[in-house]
C-alpha cells in the first residue's frame, strides 16, 4: 500500500497534487510520502512485537536526512555500510547504540569513527576484518561488540546481482566455519561476540529461503552456546520484496515474515534485529518526469522523457520493472498503445521500458514511476552533466524540497584546475 492515489482526475501524494509540486520544483524529481514510510516501518515493528527486537532501517535504500529523521523519530535503528552512512545516521540523531555497521570492506578509518562515536555492533564479514577490528579496538582501549555474518549457502531465488547468501557470493563466512571463528573471537581482547548475523539477498518474494536460513541459524545458536559463547541477539538482515507491478501476486507481508521468525527462532531467547530497506522506502517514493517528445520510429513509437538512467538506474542495471503512470488520470476505457519509454542520455541502455502499453500522451505530460523510493536517488549520478534531481517529502497537505537541484555552475565549480592551466 502507498499514499499515491488519483483524486479528482489527478495523481496526489497524500493530500498534495503531484502536478502542483512539479510546477514549483520542476522535473524530474523524487517524491516521498511520510505516511507510507511511517506505515511500512510500523508494520515491521508490530510484526516483531512478540519479543525484544530492533528494526534497523537499511539506509542504503534511501538515505536523505529527512527520511532518516522521520524513521528515527519512530524508534528505528539504522543499518549502515560505510563511514558516510554512519555519519548520516548520527547527523539524523540516531544514537550509536542503535547503529549496526555492516559491509564487506570496512576500513580502519571507518572502524575508528564508529568506535569513537558509538556503535551497536559490527557485523564481521571475514577473518582479516576480524583481525583488523581487534587491533583497532585495542589501540583505542575499547572492546568492539561483534556478530559474524554467516553465509548459509541458501538460494534466495532473486536476481543474481542482489543475491548474497549462496556459497559463491562475496558476503560473510561459510556457516561451516562459524564455530572456529567464534572460538578465535573469544581469545581476542578487543572483540566481544554478542550474536549472529545472516542476510541472504534482496527483493525476496518467497519465505521458504528465509526458513531454510533461519533454521540453520537456530542450529548454530545452539552449537555456539554449547561451546560456551553468549549469543544474545540474532541479526536476520532484510530483503523482503515489494510488488513492483500492480495486480500481480504480492510478496509476503511483514506479519508473515515476523511469524516465520517466531516459529523458527522465537524459542532461542534472543533479541531479534532486522534490517528492512526496500520494503520501508520502495513504495514510499515515486519519480516524476515530463514527456519531452513523442517520437515515431519504424515499427515503434518512443516517449522521450526528461528523466534518464542517471536518475533511475535500476531498469538499465537490473532490467527492473517500474509501473509508469500518467499524472493526469486516463479516462475509463482509454485506448492504449505500446511505447518504448526512454531518457535523453546518449546510451542505448537509457531505456525504462520497451513496448509498454500506455494511454495516449503528448509533449509536456507528466508521468510517475511508481515504487521508486528505494535504490533510486541514492544510486543516481551526474552522468552527461545532468544535475542530481530534487527530492521532495510530503506530509499531509504540506511538502518540502529535501534536496535541491544543483545548478550547472555548482557542478562545474566542484572541479579544480591545476596551476598550469
Amino acid at each position: 500500500m502507498d499514499h499515491f492515489l488519483y483524486r479528482n482526475g489527478t495523481l496526489h501524494a497524500e493530500d498534495v497534487p503531484v502536478a502542483e509540486i512539479a510546477a514549483e520544483v520542476g522535473t524530474p524529481f523524487y517524491l516521498y510520502s511520510t505516511a507510507t514510510l511511517t506505515r511500512h516501518y510500523t508494520l515491521f515493528d508490530e510484526a516483531l512485537a512478540w519479543g525484544p527486537h530492533l528494526v534497523c532501517y537499511a539506509m542504503k535504500a534511501a538515505s536523505n536526512q529527512a527520511i532518516l529523521k522521520t524513521l528515527a523519530g519512530l524508534g528505528a535503528g539504522m543499518d549502515v555500510v560505510s563511514g558516510g552512512e554512519y555519519a548520516r545516521a548520527v547527523a539524523a540523531g540516531v544514537p550509536g547504540e542503535k547503529i549496526v555497521f555492516s559491509g564487506v570492506g570496512k576500513t580502519e578509518e571507518e572502524m575508528r569513527a564508529a568506535l569513537a562515536g558509538g556503535v551497536r555492533q559490527f557485523n564481521l564479514e571475514s577473518e582479516p576484518e576480524m583481525e583488523r577490528l581487534n587491533a583497532v579496538a585495542l589501540s583505542m582501549g575499547l572492546v568492539a561488540p561483534v556478530t559474524v555474518r554467516v553465509n548459509p549457502d541458501v538460494d534466495a531465488k532473486t536476481h543474481a546481482k542482489i543475491a548474497t547468501g549462496k556459497s559463491e557470493n562475496k558476503f560473510g563466512i561459510p556457516i561451516s566455519r562459524a564455530r572456529d571463528i567464534y572460538a578465535q573471537i573469544a581469545k581476542m581482547k578487543g572483540l566481544r561476540a554478542v550474536g549472529i548475523d545472516v542476510h541472504i539477498g534482496s527483493q525476496l518474494t518467497d519465505l521458504e529461503p528465509y526458513r531454510q536460513a533461519f533454521m540453520k541459524v537456530g542450529d548454530l545458536t545452539d552449537q555456539l552456546r554449547a561451546d560456551g559463547h553468549v549469543i544474545e541477539r540474532l541479526d536476520l538482515g532484510g530483503g523482503l520484496g515489494i510488488p513492483y507491478t500492480r495486480g500481480n501476486e504480492a510478496p509476503p507481508l511483514p506479519s508473515d515474515y515476523g511469524q516465520l521468525i517466531r516459529e523458527t527462532l522465537g524459542d532461542k531467547g534472543c533479541e531479534i534485529e532486522i534490517e528492512p530497506g526496500r520494503l520501508v522506502a520502495g513504495n514510499a517514493g515515486i519519480m516524476v518526469s515530463r514527456v519531452i517528445y513523442v517520437k515515431s520510429g519504424e515499427g515503434r513509437d518512443f516517449l522521450i522523457l526528461d528523466g534518464a538512467m542517471n536518475d533511475l538506474i535500476r531498469p538499465a542495471m537490473y532490467d527492473a520493472h517500474h509501473d509508469i503512470v500518467p499524472v493526469t488520470e486516463p479516462e475509463a476505457g482509454a485506448e492504449q498503445r505500446p511505447y518504448d519509454i526512454v531518457g535523453p542520455v546518449c546510451e542505448s541502455g537509457d531505456t525504462f521500458a520497451k513496448q509498454r502499453m500506455m494511454p495516449p500522451l503528448a509533449e509536456n505530460d507528466l508521468v510517475a514511476f511508481r515504487s521508486a523510493g528505494a535504490y533510486g536517488a541514492v544510486m543516481s549520478s551526474e552522468y552527461n552533466t545532468r544535475p542530481l534531481i530534487p527530492e521532495v517529502l510530503v506530509n499531509g497537505h504540506q511538502f518540502a524540497v529535501i534536496r535541491a537541484r544543483p545548478s550547472f555552475e555548482d557542478i562545474i565549480n566542484r572541479d579544480t584546475l591545476p596551476s598550469w592551466l
